[in-house]
């Protein structure tokens, strides 16, 4: 037994090391004293002072995190919604359009939203882009909570039945505070999804709309330095 914890703990310092070694490395050259970042230089912090000078940058990070935070909790309760009605309600077709999302590629269903959006001559801009994020992260909310509803026992909301809670109080007081670590985890896997997400929001951001993945991508196609968003001779 002690052998396989052993084991079990240099498995799961492997995959940790391979998860977070590189996030480490791209911090550490953050610091780096070179335009290129191919070799270590010397220390600086001047990348970070043009960052916060560069406005922007600080806009498009401010308009991410905006877009993260309408879409994280707004498809955090519709997401427990789904996930309730999916574990209650042996439906077919629910699960289908909670989970399509999920499993078609980003580029369709970016293409897929462009088309609905110019149907309905929506204005393409920051709500477009929200809504795109909210229609895209309900699925992995629904699937994270569905699996925190497997796992509860079920007798507790039957005891709270039993005992004259309405549904709504059986559900507030017995079941939400039990699936709440899947609902936090939820939330946290949307909002990391869609600050991060660049595919959906190329093909439903407007003219003139730019969040931090946008942007970030505008400056590497032309081959800037990190400070800013046009090419310059140093």
């Amino acid at each position: 037994m002690r052998k396989r914890r052993v084991w079990l703990g240099i498995a799961a310092g492997a995959g940790y090391a391979f998860l977070y070694i590189p996030l480490i490395i791209v911090v550490v050259y953050s610091f780096n004293d070179s335009r290129l970042n191919a070799e270590w230089v010397g220390f600086t912090l001047d990348w970070y002072r043009k960052l916060f000078q560069n406005e922007e940058m600080l806009a498009a990070a401010g308009n991410s995190l905006a877009i993260a935070l309408v879409a994280s909790l707004v498809s955090t309760l519709l997401g427990t919604m789904a996930g309730v009605a999916m574990h209650r309600y042996k439906l077919r077709v629910l699960p289908l359009l909670v989970l399509t999302p999920i499993a078609i590629p980003e580029i369709l269903m970016g293409v897929s939203l462009l088309i609905f959006f110019v149907l309905i001559n929506f204005t393409l801009g920051l709500l477009s882009v929200a809504l795109a994020h909210i229609a895209f992260c309900i699925g992995f909310v629904s699937i994270v909570v569905r699996a925190r509803l497997a796992g509860m026992d079920e007798s507790l909301t039957e005891a709270a039945r039993d005992c004259g809670a309405t549904p709504w109080e059986s559900f507030r007081y017995v079941t939400l505070p039990l699936i709440m670590p899947g609902v936090i985890a939820g939330a946290l896997m949307a909002f990391t999804l869609s600050i991060d997400d660049f595919v959906i929001t190329f093909f439903t951001a407007g003219a003139g709309t730019m969040t931090l993945p946008l942007q970030i991508y505008s400056m590497i196609k032309i081959a800037v330095t990190p400070r800013s968003t046009r090419c310059r001779r140093c």
